[in-house]
């Protein structure tokens, strides 16, 4: 098997969240460790991107859009999820701070307009997040983008939260199936289906 050293590990607390590039033909995983995610080159076996201090606290989870190459969400036990541009990594692109304690895990719909957040404070978040997004979900593709702002329903930021937990939500994902359809895993071991509302 590959045996890749993460950098100064051994003088940091254990890494927290491993995920794979979808676009990088599975050439690259991030690892979350402390306050910091790293992109490892599978095939040169080094680091080959740094993102240093990207939550106050400790991250908790990554993810890597499914449609926008360079683009990345992350959540943390500051209690919010931020979104960044691999490419420059000084400053998120956005930073939506949607649960009242540790949030756990972060995940892309492959509409990537839509993400799930879940955390310690029990809630599942929806989040919508178009101005990132591959393409909107604006209800007529053909009209034009001041028509379509007027339309879309659909705001920035927190859309819906599902509070049916009443431990802390360690899991969530998305129907590979279904798009509008996902799954929630809380501490207590129950195991709650959703669907997007239309």
């Amino acid at each position: 098997g590959i045996n890749a050293e993460y950098g100064d590990l051994k003088k940091r607390s254990s890494p927290s969240a491993l995920r794979w590039n979808p676009h990088s033909s599975g050439h690259q995983v991030g690892v979350a460790c402390d306050t910091h995610i790293r992109l490892h080159d599978l095939r040169t076996m080094k680091c080959v991107t740094v993102l240093d201090s990207v939550h106050s606290h400790n991250v908790r989870d990554l993810d890597f859009n499914p449609n926008r190459q360079y683009y990345m969400a992350t959540c943390g036990d500051d209690c919010a999820t931020k979104f960044w541009d691999c490419r420059n990594c000084t400053e998120p692109l956005m930073t939506i701070t949607n649960h009242s304690h540790w949030v756990w895990k972060v995940r892309y719909n492959l509409r990537d307009q839509l993400v799930l957040t879940a955390g310690s404070d029990g809630k599942v978040v929806l989040l919508n997040v178009p101005s990132l997004a591959s393409e909107s979900l604006a209800p007529d593709d053909d009209e034009d983008d001041e028509e379509r702002e007027v339309k879309d329903p659909l705001k920035e930021g927190v859309l819906e939260e599902y509070d049916k937990h009443e431990d802390s939500v360690y899991s969530v994902a998305w129907s590979t199936v279904d798009p509008w359809l996902f799954a929630s895993l809380s501490h207590d071991g129950r195991l709650v289906l959703n669907r997007v509302s239309k």
